[in-house]
């Protein structure tokens, strides 16, 4: 096989399964469950998840032009969590269709990319991009748009260009990391856990 016709997908089957045991793990939660921390100081399983989804979207769709416009709304959702610490109390069918929309968004990049693709090099989004993108996102978190356009501009740093097996490599590890923040808050709950038991990689 050639490296024209090489998929990238198998090289991360097990991100897809990964997905799968979170959406399980997620699905069956209340709102009240949802909103259970592992401290005060940490941020409840529900952030943790709306997390993830955003920042799947903003690096795959907002950066890599994967997947359709459906996915613009999902680029900033996590608004407000970095921002000021607001849990938006997605219930949990929104937030396994989130978890869902963008794996399918990533299956089908890995599925199409290549090896030689991972080279390629994303340069950073302008700040007219940046207001473009933030105008863009629901009424009710138009104020922390503010707040991140602001902190961008206060930071007054340039940000770097990112390659594709970057940006692939940085989604991933985010995923695991916020995972096992889920999972463990989970545990400390008594409810079920992300199964990872009999994980074939």
């Amino acid at each position: 096989m050639t490296e024209h016709k090489l998929s990238l997908l198998p090289f991360y089957a097990g991100w897809g399964i990964y997905n799968q045991r979170l959406v399980a793990a997620i699905a069956p939660l209340t709102g009240e469950q949802l909103a259970l921390r592992l401290t005060p100081q940490h941020w409840s399983l529900g952030m943790y998840v709306t997390h993830i989804v955003a920042n799947r979207a903003w690096w795959f769709h907002a950066r890599m032009g994967e997947g359709g416009d459906d996915l613009t709304p999902l680029e900033l959702w996590a608004l407000g969590v970095c921002e000021a610490d607001v849990d938006p109390c997605h219930p949990a069918a929104e937030l396994v269709a989130g978890l869902e929309k963008t794996w399918q968004m990533i299956e089908e990049a890995l599925a199409r990319l290549t090896p030689a693709d991972l080279q390629e090099v994303f340069p950073p989004l302008s700040e007219v991009e940046r207001v473009r993108h933030a105008k863009l996102v629901e009424p009710a978190l138009q104020p922390y748009a503010q707040m991140w356009l602001d902190a961008e501009r206060l930071a007054g740093e340039d940000k770097p260009a990112r390659s594709r097996q970057w940006i692939i490599w940085g989604v991933l590890a985010h995923d695991i990391h916020h995972g096992s923040e889920i999972s463990t808050t989970l545990g400390l709950h008594g409810l079920p856990t992300i199964d990872l038991d009999g994980w074939i990689w």
